[in-house]
């Protein structure tokens, strides 16, 4: 009876002891191929042939595709004329900001071009500035996206600061500083005696003009200040209409930009003399830019820009070069694959 008992103490003691103890919690996920990562996967092994075969095959593609951007971009035939500085008359090109600034000095300056080659319709013109930073983060979120949109938002001048309102409070339409800084430097061209004329349709955005420029929004109060910054709009005329504005809102990227001023839709032949007479109304001289006129055609790749063909020309030229030497490495010191030789412990006595 005594051992009896003394057992049946002795088990509800170990089942006690055994219920108290605490349950680990264990956090292993559930068992799957795809987190013990064990599906079928591709592993492949760079073979010297596989590498070598590679840069090759890169840089037989890549040279010609280079070769061809480059041919692209020199069929483009391009003028460029800085006329900032050339236009200053000598008395005043000490003291350019007050010529720019001073309204009662006739801007009116006339350019010689000279046609080089051929240039086929169209022939797209741009104004180019140096050193005008467009990106400059109060510059860009000076403006209105909803007041450009709709004409119930007219009153809507939140974030346009400082060209947000008159002197007497009154909204400007279209308000911001971008708006306000809108290029006005004019040109017109002749060829010889005839007129050359420039079509200013259709040189912005599509989707610009039916999406974020309003045809029922027109402006108002707009250059009405002390402080002129640039062109005047046509009160007349809605928003989606004024393109020269619709093309300067889309704001660049880097200092030196072009923007489309219009196209020239007759044909220039060779040793062509076109007068070019412009007004120089717009003020880069505070800020040390340049200012320049560009006539250019297009090939199928855009306008001119030796930087993509030179861009595959180098990859193409490095692949080649590194195809190349790890041949002659190869060729000279072959070595096996997967030769366990190679492993650092196997090549010192020490083990590391």
């Amino acid at each position: 009876m005594m051992n009896n008992s003394g057992a049946s103490a002795a088990g509800s003691s170990s089942g006690s002891g055994e219920g108290s103890a605490p349950r680990r919690n264990f956090k292993r996920p559930k068992y799957s191929r795809f987190t013990q990562q064990e599906l079928p996967a591709c592993k492949p092994i760079l073979t010297p042939q596989w590498v070598i075969s590679v840069f090759t095959l890169v840089g037989i593609i890549f040279v010609p595709i280079g070769v061809i951007s480059l041919m692209a971009s020199h069929d483009v035939v391009e003028i460029v004329d800085r006329y900032d500085s050339a236009c200053i008359p000598r008395n005043m090109a000490k003291d350019k900001v007050a010529y720019i600034q001073n309204a009662a000095i006739n801007k009116t300056c006339n350019r010689t071009l000279k046609v080089l080659k051929n240039m086929d319709q169209p022939i797209y013109v741009y104004y180019q500035l140096d050193n005008f930073y467009q990106n400059h983060r109060r510059y860009v979120k000076s403006r209105n996206d909803a007041q450009l949109r709709s004409a119930d938002e007219a009153s809507e001048t939140s974030g346009c600061d400082p060209e947000r309102t008159t002197a007497g409070g009154a909204p400007i339409v279209p308000c911001g500083l971008i708006a306000w800084s809108l290029f006005n430097d004019t040109y017109s061209f002749k060829r010889g005696n005839e007129n050359v004329m420039v079509n200013k349709k259709g040189i912005s955005w599509k989707s610009d003009r039916d999406h974020k420029f309003g045809k029922d929004v027109y402006p108002k109060n707009f250059q009405n200040g002390a402080l002129i910054g640039g062109a005047k709009l046509d009160p007349n005329k809605s928003l989606s209409e004024q393109e020269d504005l619709i093309v300067w809102m889309r704001t660049a990227a880097l200092p030196t930009f072009r923007k489309l001023y219009g196209k020239i839709e007759v044909n220039l032949k060779a040793n062509d003399t076109i007068t070019v007479t412009l007004e120089n109304n717009y003020n880069t001289y505070s800020f040390n830019g340049k200012k320049k006129l560009v006539l250019s055609t297009t090939s199928w790749l855009g306008g001119k820009n030796d930087f993509l063909g030179i861009a595959y020309l180098t990859v193409g030229g490095l692949c080649f070069f590194l195809a190349t030497a790890f041949t002659v490495v190869y060729l000279v010191k072959p070595r096996k694959l997967g030769d366990p030789s190679y492993l650092s412990w196997n090549r010192s006595p020490l083990g590391y």
